[in-house]
């Protein structure tokens, strides 16, 4: 079993300095996509009021831009590190034995705009780029649609469970072919009526990443999860091909 991650836009600086042309990201067969995205994103930075446009910069952040000139040459660390948003703070990352760290390598993959599919534990440089974003060349939806399917067919084996934003989502579907399930957060309302959250989503989502790299068994179907979802102090029911994880949280219904 597989849990599929979005990346964050909040990054942590720093790393090793192995840059990422000595690293080897997981699914080779997307290194052609991914230069032409790199490639593009360089271009595009070489223009700061583009750049700046773009990217949806403030004033503040233009110093953004020169770091995403250096994506060649700076260094790396694992994507979970990396990643530093709302939900890989409740994954607890920092905290991680070796056993987590080797469980994020079996069975995790995360999403990147830039990077296409990849390995919880493969080395990447930070960069600024989201799925959202419009170069000047390359369509980021169109290159990852045409071309994670070569990942995608790795992977029709086993199942995965998309927690993914939407954004991420629409960047490159998982083929129909493929065992998956949506994974959305809901709370219950004074009627018991499930209303999604958005206040709460990531961080119930990092919870539930945390506790199945935690676990001393990697569950191997999507009924095993419950145990998971209560160890995070959530509940989960499967309807068809989503699953819902379900919060404590009684919400006022109108």
């Amino acid at each position: 079993m597989l849990l599929l991650l979005p990346p964050s836009e909040t990054k942590r600086q720093g790393g090793t300095n192995l840059t990422i042309g000595q690293v080897h990201l997981s699914y080779g067969q997307l290194n052609e996509a991914r230069d032409l995205v790199l490639e593009d994103l360089l271009k595009l930075c070489k223009s700061e009021p583009k750049a700046a446009k773009a990217l949806k910069l403030s004033p503040k952040q233009l110093g953004e831009i020169d770091l995403n000139l250096s994506i060649k040459s700076a260094p790396t660390m694992p994507a979970f590190e990396r990643y530093e948003g709302t939900l890989y703070k409740a994954i607890k990352t920092a905290s991680f034995t070796s056993h987590e760290i080797d469980q994020m390598r079996k069975h995790v993959l995360m999403q990147s705009a830039l990077f296409g599919l990849i390995s919880a534990t493969d080395r990447i440089p930070w960069y600024r780029l989201s799925a959202g974003t419009v170069l000047p060349k390359v369509n980021i939806k169109k290159i990852w649609r045409e071309h994670q399917d070569a990942a995608w067919v790795r992977l029709v084996d086993i199942p995965i469970i998309d927690l993914r934003s939407k954004a991420y989502v629409d960047l490159a579907p998982i083929p129909e072919g493929i065992d998956s399930y949506w994974v959305e957060v809901v709370a219950i309302d004074k009627r018991g009526q499930r209303k999604a959250l958005n206040h709460f989503n990531k961080t119930a989502k990092g919870e539930f990443v945390g506790e199945f790299v935690r676990a001393k068994n990697a569950p191997k179907t999507v009924t095993q999860l419950k145990v998971i979802a209560k160890k995070a102090n959530l509940g989960l029911e499967v309807e068809g091909k989503i699953i819902y994880l379900i919060t404590s949280e009684v919400i006022r219904g109108k």
